[in-house]
């Protein structure tokens, strides 16, 4: 079946044109019109987990259901084969917008866990195309520690990604997390994205800010913001405006590292060994 007739049988209604658009790294996105007027933005993966676009549907609905954060696209259907959203028009963000971006960044992350149940989330999900476990843990430092570090060096262990000198140290910095993670391990649980970077903030036609693409769960706050300055920071705009709302705890930037190297690792499992350079000297720059 094409995917404009999956998208036709999702929501009843033909699609009257349909062109392939970017906004999907692991999957197909295209921009579809409806024949009744209304445009929609689908993504298919034929060869995605009949699980990866209901849990991305369960993510941007509890990241819409958060007081004050970024505007997320209302979610029209998901199934196992596709996932389909409204469309907004594209724009850019000029330096207010990432201000007002940073704010309502801030006040995402003050949603913590329903009836304080921790870190974790509903159900499990991906980042990436990798399954990113979940569950509810009221430790989050042993949340982080197994479920977001161990899991990766696990799995990159497990396809040869890894050499047992490279999980003795990764076991050894897994060891330190306690330490590591100073005064942030004392702060609750907030409501992440999970998969911030700069392709996963969609700037809307009129200057707003939005959030697509999450891996939703309830954990650190500084595990977002960390991701932010990866791949390429965010504009200096962002974070001022995000530390005026709610300051970060003491000695954030020593723990950006730390709390990339899950995204490091999750890259080394998707991509393969140009990511391997880079998980080493964090592992040495840890031990």
């Amino acid at each position: 079946m094409t995917p404009e007739a999956r998208i036709g049988d999702a929501l009843g209604v033909s699609p009257a044109s349909s062109r392939r658009v970017s906004g999907g790294c692991i999957s197909e996105a295209r921009r579809v019109e409806l024949v009744d007027g209304r445009v929609v933005f689908a993504k298919t993966h034929s060869g995605a987990a009949p699980e990866m676009f209901p849990a991305e549907a369960a993510g941007l609905r509890a990241l819409a259901a958060a007081p004050g954060g970024p505007p997320v696209p209302r979610v029209l259907h998901a199934d196992a084969h596709l996932i389909i959203m409204e469309w907004w028009d594209s724009g850019r963000l000029d330096g207010p917008g990432w201000q007002r971006f940073g704010r309502a960044f801030a006040a995402l992350h003050r949603t913590s866990s329903p009836d304080d149940r921790g870190h974790g989330f509903e159900g499990d999900n991906f980042i990436g195309a990798t399954p990113q476990p979940n569950g509810w843990e009221p430790d989050g430092v042993n949340f982080f520690a197994e479920r977001r570090l161990r899991h990766q060096v696990r799995r990159a262990r497990d396809q040869g990604h890894l050499d047992s000198e490279d999980v003795r140290q990764a076991e050894g910095l897994i060891r330190r997390i306690p330490d590591l993670l100073g005064p942030c391990a004392l702060e609750p649980p907030s409501l992440l994205h999970g998969d911030l970077w700069s392709g996963n903030v969609h700037a809307r036609s009129d200057g707003v800010a939005c959030l697509v693409d999450p891996a939703a769960y309830f954990g650190f706050r500084e595990a977002d913001l960390a991701m932010t300055r990866l791949f390429g920071a965010f504009p200096t705009d962002f974070y001022v405006a995000y530390e005026e709302a709610w300051p970060l705890p003491v000695g954030a930037e020593e723990r950006v590292d730390l709390f990339n190297l899950y995204h490091l690792l999750n890259h080394l499992n998707l991509f393969g060994g140009g990511y391997l350079g880079q998980v080493r000297a964090q592992l040495r720059r840890s031990a």
